[in-house]
């Protein structure tokens, strides 16, 4: 499953992310967008869950959550 994370702390890594995701399953890879030419992030990034089940309890559980002192907003990716 796909998750957008957004109003991410520029400060955070995608290490930080994939741990604050892994308390509710597998973790398949984790992207923070990042502006291509200053490189600094832009407070956005994706979560590839393993398996529907686990990605929908961390939507449900951490959306509106504080992480890195930021409210986060998260739910499912959808395709371009």
């Amino acid at each position: 499953m796909n998750i957008y994370v957004g109003n991410l702390n520029f400060k955070t890594t995608e290490e930080d992310l994939s741990a604050h995701f892994e308390q509710f399953g597998p973790v398949t890879s984790v992207k923070i967008i990042s502006d291509r030419y200053s490189g600094q992030s832009r407070g956005f990034g994706f979560v590839e869950m393993e398996n529907k089940p686990d990605g929908e309890k961390a939507v449900s559980e951490l959306n509106g959550q504080e992480f890195n002192g930021r409210d986060l907003k998260i739910n499912e990716a959808h395709q371009r």
